[in-house]
């Protein structure tokens, strides 16, 4: 419902009209058997277009989504490496390995480390241990943030690096399609196995020569 008039007109082409009386932008969007849609109801005067509307909602709803999705994908994960900078090599890589899932979905990724006691002086050693994490995801990651200590935690950010993730899983899908055509080479035809496996039947003429020998 369009109450203001005149407005400012864009056609259905997307070419400026101008400003027209409400009236006759309407007669033009029955005329293009379209819909005369306010764009711009807080403009003076009001900026309006003659498009298709249902397309126009849908066209809306769907850039929507994406939107959601992208803010969903870009949610921040956090790590936490250990509660001390004496961590053990396998939990690290347990660490490692849950940061590289997250970076893979798109996700940023904040690595924690935390100390304990008077470890807080070795404010180093924390920063070592983060270094090594990232060099171990520096195959798809990228640091937003460097470290930064904060009381007892130390934390940086790193995000994916979109390349070198598109790489990687072109690597992985390449060596999955690989590692299964392997498989299928490797797999014996069941037709022939059981064929080779079946003892050939003695000819029945074979037979009987072998009995009448026996019997002289």
């Amino acid at each position: 419902m369009i109450r203001l008039s005149p407005v400012r007109l864009i056609d259905e082409n997307n070419q400026q009209v101008g400003v027209v009386e409400t009236s006759e932008a309407l007669a033009r969007a029955r005329e293009a058997g379209l819909d005369l849609v306010e764009i711009q109801p807080d403009a003076r005067p009001p900026l309006c277009k003659i498009m298709d509307y249902g397309k126009f909602k849908y066209e809306q709803s769907k850039k929507e989504q994406k939107s959601r999705a992208s803010q969903k994908s870009q949610e921040m994960k956090e790590v936490r490496l250990g509660r001390s900078i004496k961590v053990d090599p396998h939990d690290i890589g347990i660490r490692i390995d849950r940061a590289r899932k997250f970076l893979l979905q798109g996700h940023k990724v904040m690595l924690v480390q935390q100390f304990r006691g008077r470890e807080v002086v070795h404010a180093d050693l924390g920063e070592d241990i983060l270094r090594d994490v990232v060099e171990a995801l520096q195959d798809i990651a990228k640091i937003d943030t460097p470290p930064r200590k904060m009381g007892r935690r130390m934390s940086m950010i790193i995000s994916p690096d979109k390349p070198k993730v598109e790489a990687f899983k072109r690597k992985e899908e390449k060596a999955k399609r690989e590692a299964e055509a392997a498989t299928s080479e490797e797999e014996p035809d069941a037709e022939n196995t059981e064929a080779s496996d079946a003892a050939p039947e003695p000819d029945e003429a074979e037979t009987s020569e072998s009995r009448a020998s026996s019997s002289d």
